[in-house]
């Protein structure tokens, strides 16, 4: 086994935190345009799930599927994410 990998329950804290901050100030960069906006800023769209899109290009930067005991979120359209510590 490689001395430098591990598994992802060794990054657990770092998840934490990633995911904890106030997530419409985060600077999300698009996939198609490359321009850089705050979450807060992008088009939303709510049918059987979200999908945010870029408001320059509308590429589709992340979706959001709910049910009842578990949720699916992709970032397909999203180049970098830019999170406030």
């Amino acid at each position: 086994m490689d001395e430098l990998m591990l598994d992802g329950n060794a990054i657990a804290g770092l998840l934490g935190e990633v995911f904890a901050p106030e997530m419409t100030t985060a600077v999300g960069t698009c996939n198609g345009c490359g321009a850089s906006e705050a979450i807060g800023a992008v088009h939303v769209y709510r049918g059987a799930g979200v999908v945010l899109r870029c408001p320059h290009c509308d590429t589709a930067l992340a979706t959001i599927v709910e049910a009842e005991t578990r949720m699916w979120v992709a970032f397909p359209g999203i180049r970098a994410l830019e999170l406030a510590r």
